[in-house]
């Protein structure tokens, strides 16, 4: 307390409060640097009003809420670039939650703007472990914002640049989550994916596995302006497909046939007849993946589970393709289910260091941190 005289005032005394030394200012900042004190939290952009109780954080931000927008979000760094767009990963300047920002350049004629804007209401409505949440959706002067689950484990794609191949135990708990995701796609939602590929597989340091980029990927794919950057998902393309024949779910599964055949050994299962020249078009490839006889695991590196479950993938006649709840009851799934497999740390010690929505934002910009491809 601190007293002092007004000319003309024989006593008046000023009162100043002085905060005691071990309070301090810090405490009511949030990590992000917003105040907050109680429900109020104030920052450079405005206040807000979040209900809380006092020893809890900052609620996160839920599918249901539809009330983020692009203003509520600061750019941290561009973690992905595709041919159509970015992704950036992008925080919640209330609540310092993590997302991934997709931006998606367009040129399309107007009767397709209803058509993904469909595609994008499905995204927003999918409710599954094993698919990537999808929390909002923009559009905005020809080009698409998706505001998106950040997945801090990177792709799967980003994952076998590490680990090179993925040994059966860890490859069943993968396969097994991503078809979870594929039953709720084809028969909760009646979904073809339509573009399955190790860089469309999300991961993160709670061992999850996520499949992304359903939908309006599919509809980019088939427009005019969009068609020659696809050629990526070609690899992964089914036999019907190519030849212009009606395609269905299955479709998906070969897909998922010639993913797994790929973690596990390590390479793509069609090679070009010149491996050090390449595919010299796309065309060949397609070719390949037409005439050639299907891929399969190699019987002396693998267990017969883990043959047969790629033959039940990679049939060319889609007929002869097991289901995704078929093969949910495949011996290769079944006999690694009683297995003590701990993706999280697997992940976390094959990979790069993880970020988690607790993580400080210097660590979140390291060069190092896995993250999420395009």
């Amino acid at each position: 307390m601190a007293s002092m005289k007004k000319k003309g005032s024989s006593n008046l005394k000023l009162n100043v409060s002085v905060p005691r030394s071990e309070v301090s200012f810090a405490k009511f900042l949030t990590q992000s640097g917003t105040f907050k004190e109680g429900d109020l939290l104030v920052n450079k952009d405005g206040v807000r009003i979040v209900p809380q109780k006092d020893d809890e954080a900052v609620p996160p931000i839920k599918p249901s809420d539809n009330h983020l927008s692009i203003a509520d979000v600061d750019v941290i760094k561009v973690i992905g670039k595709g041919s159509s767009g970015i992704v950036q990963l992008v925080r919640h300047k209330w609540t310092g939650q993590f997302f991934a920002l997709k931006a998606i350049q367009v040129n399309f004629q107007e009767t397709l703007v209803k058509q993904i804007a469909q595609e994008l209401k499905i995204n927003q409505s999918a409710q599954c472990p094993n698919v990537a949440i999808c929390y909002q959706s923009f559009y905005d002067n020809g080009v698409i914002s998706i505001i998106l689950e950040y997945m801090d484990g990177g792709s799967l794609a980003d994952f076998l640049k590490k680990v090179i191949a993925i040994p059966e135990p860890y490859l069943a708990a993968i396969c097994k989550q991503v078809l979870k995701g594929l039953l709720y796609l084809h028969h909760d939602k009646h979904i073809i994916h339509r573009d399955l590929k190790p860089s469309n597989l999300l991961i993160n340091h709670r061992g999850e596995v996520k499949i992304t980029d359903f939908g309006v990927s599919a509809i980019l794919a088939t427009t005019t302006a969009e068609r020659n950057t696809f050629v990526g998902t070609y690899n992964y393309m089914s036999p019907e497909r190519i030849t212009g024949g009606t395609y269905g779910y299955k479709s998906d599964i070969w897909s998922l046939g010639l993913v797994m055949l790929e973690c596990a050994t390590g390479r793509f299962p069609y090679s070009p007849a010149a491996p050090e020249e390449g595919w010299s078009n796309c065309y060949e490839l397609l070719e390949a993946i037409v005439d050639r006889p299907l891929p399969c695991a190699p019987p002396d590196q693998f267990s017969p589970e883990f043959c047969s479950f790629i033959s039940a993938c990679l049939q060319k006649d889609p007929k002869d393709r097991q289901a995704a709840h078929e093969l949910m009851e495949h011996s290769f799934i079944s006999m690694h289910g009683d297995l003590d497999v701990d993706l999280a740390s697997y992940f976390a010690d094959a990979g790069s260091p993880l970020a988690t929505f607790g993580t400080p934002i210097w660590y979140v910009q390291c060069p190092g941190l896995l993250i999420p491809s395009a």
